[in-house]
């Protein structure tokens, strides 16, 4: 935990009590500083109440004792408290400002992207290590930036950016900073995609920053690349798939290509499957190639990573077909990468809908064998691949695996895959998308537990 954090002049308010909300405050309170937070959650209120830290009746604070407001990412802007602290003139920032305030004398690399940041800081951080370098990992991707150890001698903080996050950073520079690519997504907190492209930029602060690693196969990172280049004080790689660069990191027919030459085979990185996987993998070379790894280091971590849960993760093999829990697929730009790795499918999809719809998997439509539609969005899914893709209201998670599981096994086509990416957020049914993604992975295990039961019966 960082405890070496800044003392505010005044009390330090905090805006709901997860895990970030929960990890700042007692950051902020083992560093001497006053805290009072709030949360709209009984049970929230109660653990953090327990844990010794103070917290109020109503999120109507009393903003003349409050230096800074510090509220959890995922609240939105125009939230009564937050609109209220800027009209009193309070700071609002995030967790990962303070963490950046307190351990200024370190590295920090940022990755931000609609889709891929997770697995691309993870990558970093294990190619970091591999290469015995010191190295915390945290963020968006699941460890609170106030709850990572605090790297007092040397080391780098490898952190995740959403936009959310983004938009509490109001003075962080990163010195290497990874914008990945950029499709809708969250345009419902943010307003527009204008908005949301600029909280994206935000990743790009000067200051600090020496180099920017830019995937440039969209045309918003591509416009962003070409503006960057245009700064004399900054080192910008761009990154590409598909092609030959002469000028970058590219993948090109899988191999991995540093200016064109060949640093190794991404079709041989078991956990890295797909092109916006070897995207990932491109930047995340680029940005530890910046740090001075070796390329040879770079390419041996690259192909031993052990990979993400959640982010194409295969569960099992039951009777010849392969179960992938892609949880953490919720937009469908996501999807869409998911749907291009395998053939046939057959697929669940559904939760709470994302504005964009089921657009970007449209051309690996011709991928899906069935369609098994869960949740809030099942019936807007549902219109979108009426007349195009064969599709059955499953309503629960369970029920879906279930009925997929059976179909796939009935059909018998070689390469069967149930692909669990489900293009949608996870909260008409779960907290979260780890949640999710656990609750797909019990059900196959049980389907996994009863074929083997099967197996053993049959034999007796």
């Amino acid at each position: 935990m960082i405890v070496g954090t800044s003392h505010f002049d005044g009390s330090v308010a905090i805006l709901g009590l997860a895990r970030s909300g929960l990890a700042t405050a007692r950051a902020l309170m083992a560093g001497g500083n006053q805290v009072l937070a709030w949360d709209d959650s009984p049970e929230r209120v109660t653990a953090a109440a327990q844990a010794g830290i103070p917290v109020q009746k109503s999120p109507d604070f009393d903003w003349r004792g409050i230096a800074a407001l510090v509220p959890s990412p995922g609240i939105p802007l125009d939230h009564p408290t937050m609109v209220a602290a800027r009209a009193a003139g309070v700071d609002i920032l995030g967790d990962v400002e303070i963490l950046w305030r307190a351990m200024k004398e370190r590295q920090f690399v940022g990755i931000t992207g609609t889709n891929g940041k997770s697995t691309t800081t993870a990558l970093i951080g294990h190619i970091l290590e591999h290469a015995r370098q010191t190295v915390q990992i945290g963020g968006n991707i699941g460890t609170p930036a106030l709850s990572l150890d605090a790297l007092w001698a040397e080391g780098t903080y490898v952190l995740e950016m959403s936009s959310f996050q983004l938009d509490l950073t109001p003075a962080m520079s990163f010195d290497i900073a990874v914008l990945l690519n950029i499709a809708p997504d969250h345009l419902d907190r943010h307003g527009s995609m204008n908005a949301y492209i600029a909280a994206k930029r935000n990743i790009f602060r000067p200051g600090r920053l020496k180099t920017a690693v830019v995937g440039i196969d969209g045309p918003d990172t591509l416009r962003i690349y070409r503006e960057l280049c245009l700064r004399d004080d900054l080192d910008v790689i761009p990154v590409a798939t598909g092609r030959r660069l002469l000028d970058g990191v590219a993948t090109n027919g899988g191999l991995l290509e540093d200016h064109g030459r060949a640093i190794c085979d991404l079709q041989a990185a078991i956990a890295l499957p797909g092109q916006h996987n070897w995207q990932n993998a491109a930047a995340a070379y680029a940005a530890t190639r910046a740090l001075g790894v070796d390329p040879e280091t770079i390419a041996r971590a690259i192909l031993n990573f052990p990979g993400l849960a959640h982010r194409m993760e295969h569960i099992a093999a039951i009777d010849g077909v392969q179960f992938i829990n892609d949880s953490k697929a919720t937009n469908g730009d996501a999807a869409a990468r998911a749907l291009a790795c395998f053939n046939p499918i057959y697929w669940i999809a559904g939760g709470r809908a994302k504005s964009d719809g089921l657009r970007a998997a449209q051309p690996y439509f011709q991928h899906i064998a069935h369609a098994f539609l869960i949740g809030e969005a099942e019936q807007t899914l549902a219109a979108e691949l009426d007349g195009r893709v064969d599709h059955s209201l499953c309503g629960t998670l369970d029920t879906a695996l279930d009925a997929a599981a059976a179909q796939a096994r009935a059909d018998g086509r070689p390469g069967a895959v149930v692909l669990f990416s489900p293009a949608c957020a996870s909260f008409d049914q779960y907290t979260d998308f780890e949640a999710r993604g656990e609750a797909f992975r019990e059900r196959v295990h049980i389907l996994e537990q009863r074929q083997s039961e099967q197996a053993l019966r049959v034999c007796a």
